[in-house]
């Protein structure tokens, strides 16, 4: 039902104090930030990351996650904490396969996942929207509209949700083919344009991408430098042994059918926009009989939400990353791992974890129907549409939380908050442009 707000939040309109830059904010340092984070990463992919960010603001802001933790830390706060994305951008939702095979519409980004105040997520999703509808230079008056309706419709799923069972949140989730009937024509054709993608975007496509066969017959990946390259023998032995290390985190089914195959190969492979630079690896495993299956290790540090944000995380959490069952548990891939089982409807049956002596990884399969919906390509309708599902699925996500009742009970009727976030996105995405254009500006020098 409807939970009572915290003893002394912020009033709703606070969550429209904008934040403060220039001279008035000496301290704020974006460039500084990302400098930080570039520090232990491979030095040769950093260059790759600034190109990517670079390319729009869009862009710029999809790889500021930290920046804008940061940010956030200075501004009040309703002070309800909820498990959350801490990356929760339009680009960081799509779809992928169920266990059962079925394609489901969700967050698909956990780097960052932590406890926050529920309106982080919200804030970093609508300033999203405001980036990209003016990157494709749509009407103010449409972009306004998916901005309000990111906000909006979280709102209204979370209070449907807070009314029902525990367990009917937790197993709510939304099978992207029983939607398509509610949608508008236009809003249908992009869906199914980007099922029709999605579908393609199989294990075994990959592996007839990305590999070949050398002159012995062995199993290869295809460098692309530097987007792909091969690792050298203590790279590839390393993370092989982290790849076989990770079955003991997996469940004892995967760890059962892993059983069943050999790492034939390792590359290093750059990903995202802000992850580059991070050691990310992708293994192809093969069994007797020349079938393939690839996994992608992919570095994680702590959270943006901890470090930047300074969010004292619950103990049940800091538990995962100190890995209290194991000298091989733990670490920030854990992290990563929980919380995307929290957040997810359905999450991939092959996560795991594993630590190493360069840092804490977490383990996926790589490309298992997984694509998303292009906000530069589908017209307005689909634009409002695509908003309104992104606020939906972020609500089913903050409403694993007991703290959803209370985040409801604040909100009220919805109006005050809607406005706030609305008027706070619209503020930031000019803070994230000219933090671009400085960016952008520096590279050049």
């Amino acid at each position: 039902g409807r939970g009572r707000a915290p003893p002394h939040p912020p009033p709703r309109r606070a969550l429209a104090e904008p934040v403060v830059t220039g001279d008035a904010a000496p301290e704020r340092n974006p460039r500084a930030i990302l400098a930080r984070q570039a520090e232990g990463r491979i030095a040769a992919l950093v260059p790759l990351r600034d190109e990517r960010m670079s390319q729009s603001a869009f862009a710029y802001y999809r790889g500021t996650a930290a920046c804008m933790a940061s940010d956030l830390a200075t501004l009040p706060h309703s002070g309800i904490l909820v498990p959350s994305c801490g990356d929760a951008h339009a680009a960081n939702f799509g779809f992928y396969a169920s266990p059962q095979r079925t394609l489901v519409f969700d967050l698909n980004d956990f780097d960052e996942s932590a406890w926050a105040p529920w309106e982080w997520d919200v804030k970093r999703l609508a300033t999203s929207f405001v980036l990209a509808g003016r990157h494709t230079s749509r009407d103010p008056a449409v972009t306004e509209r998916a901005t309000r309706e990111a906000t909006a419709a979280y709102l209204r799923a979370l209070e449907r949700l807070v009314q029902v069972a525990p367990t009917i949140r937790y197993f709510t989730h939304y099978d992207v083919g029983q939607v398509l009937d509610t949608l508008d024509k236009s809003s249908r054709k992009a869906l199914r344009q980007a099922i029709a993608d999605a579908e393609k975007r199989t294990g075994e496509r990959a592996a007839r991408r990305l590999t070949t066969r050398d002159a012995a017959g062995a199993l290869r990946f295809v460098e692309t430098p530097p987007a792909m390259v091969e690792v050298d023998d203590a790279t590839g032995t390393a993370a092989l042994e982290l790849t076989t290390a990770y079955r003991r985190s997996t469940n004892i089914d995967i760890a059962q059918l892993l059983e069943q195959y050999r790492v034939a190969d390792v590359a290093r492979r750059a990903v995202g926009v802000g992850s580059v630079g991070t050691r990310c690896y992708i293994a192809a495993l093969e069994d007797g009989d020349g079938h393939t299956l690839i996994l992608q290790m992919k570095q994680a540090s702590a959270s943006v939400l901890e470090e930047y944000g300074g969010i004292a995380q619950p103990f049940a959490l800091l538990a995962e990353i100190e890995g209290l069952s194991g000298p091989d548990s733990g670490g920030q891939g854990a992290r990563v791992v929980a919380m995307q089982r929290v957040l997810q409807a359905a999450s991939d049956p092959f996560l795991g974890h594993v630590r190493g002596q360069n840092g804490d990884f977490y383990v996926r399969q790589f490309h298992d129907m997984k694509g998303g919906i292009d906000t530069d390509v589908i017209d307005d309708d689909a634009f409002v549409t695509y908003a309104q599902a992104c606020g939906i699925v972020l609500a089913r996500a903050h409403a694993q939380s007991p703290a959803a009742a209370e985040v409801v009970g604040y909100a009220g009727g919805g109006k005050v908050v809607t406005d706030a976030i609305t008027a706070w996105a619209d503020a930031y995405a000019d803070v994230a442009i000219a933090d671009h254009a400085a960016f952008v500006a520096a590279l050049a020098q």
